[in-house]
């Protein structure tokens, strides 16, 4: 049997997983055992490692980085077909999925989940979309996968945390924070979104949303619990939508929404299916399209939910 291979992207938290890799192998090495690595070189990259590992026998596949990392192993692990289990050691900006699987953020802590740890079937998301060059595109997700203000809030955070922060401010924090900001200046500007949405075979609904979300997971965004009530393992999406809410509303309600308070909000719906399209209200505007933090294009989108696709490994 071949030992796990971690699959490690050196580029996440802002280059902080590089800098600090010596560290989390180490504490890996001695709360979990022996292993064999090997870093990207690429976005994408992960995916097509994942496969190759998967494909050769691999067992245990583990994503060492933030939400996007974990995210691409999946994608490998299930464009490969094999019934591969997946690790998260977390080391990113969000770590919103590790949240929902109540694994630590710390290395230590995080190494000794997988050597302790629970195994588990969990539903993924699958979604059909047009890339940037308006190809037909189609990807997994495990978490959430979302359009309007976040896709916004995605570029800021990507374009970096702000300079006006310490520079001793840890990796982490400095994630957190910069979704907090990025998101309050998207608030400023933003204008709703409208759409036209179809849950499994029901009418189309047109709606004007700040955000819309369809949730495998509960969490986006650094830590914001946007779907309180969702499970991994129910075999449908919370479908979540925030109301066009003026820039006032937004900064006042953001602590609910963090804290999953926000369902009974009434500029907020919420319900479930296992099949969701979504496409621009306007058929020539552009709308894009966020999964799994990732931007990789734009609406329209047809989600399903795939139940039991992957196995996991979570301190739950």
């Amino acid at each position: 049997m071949s030992l796990p291979l971690v699959i490690v992207n050196p580029t996440s938290a802002g280059g902080g997983t590089a800098e600090a890799w010596s560290q989390i192998a180490s504490d890996l090495r001695s709360q979990f055992g022996a292993f064999q690595n090997v870093f990207t070189e690429s976005a994408g990259h992960a995916v097509m490692l994942a496969s190759e590992a998967a494909r050769k026998g691999v067992t245990l596949i583990i994503a060492c980085g933030g939400d996007g990392t974990v995210s691409e192993v999946a994608n490998g692990i299930l464009a490969s077909g094999k019934d591969v289990e997946l690790g998260i050691l977390p080391s990113g900006t969000g770590g919103d999925f590790r949240r929902t699987l109540e694994i630590p953020a710390q290395s230590r802590a995080a190494a000794r989940v997988l050597r302790t740890g629970q195994t588990r079937r969990i539903d993924v998301g699958r979604v059909s979309f047009l890339d940037h060059h308006g190809a037909e595109a189609m990807r997994y997700f495990l978490g959430v996968a979302s359009c309007g203000m976040s896709t916004k809030v995605i570029e800021r955070v990507k374009a970096g945390t702000p300079d006006w922060l310490p520079v001793n401010t840890p990796k982490r924090l400095g994630g957190r924070i910069s979704f907090g900001v990025s998101m309050l200046q998207t608030a400023l500007r933003n204008k709703g979104t409208r759409l036209v949405v179809q849950l499994d075979d029901e009418h189309e609904r047109n709606l004007t949303v700040a955000n819309l979300c369809i949730a495998n997971a509960r969490f986006f965004g650094g830590g914001m619990k946007i779907a309180p009530e969702a499970k991994l393992t129910d075999g449908q999406f919370d479908v979540v939508g925030i109301g066009d809410l003026s820039a006032l509303k937004i900064f006042t309600s953001a602590p609910r929404v963090y804290l999953g308070q926000h369902l009974s909000m009434p500029e907020v719906s919420h319900a479930l299916a296992r099949k969701v399209f979504v496409r621009p209200a306007d058929r020539t505007a552009e709308v894009h399209l966020e999964v799994d933090g990732e931007l990789p294009g734009k609406l329209p989108a047809t989600f399903q939910i795939i139940p039991e696709a992957l196995r996991v490994r979570s301190a739950v």
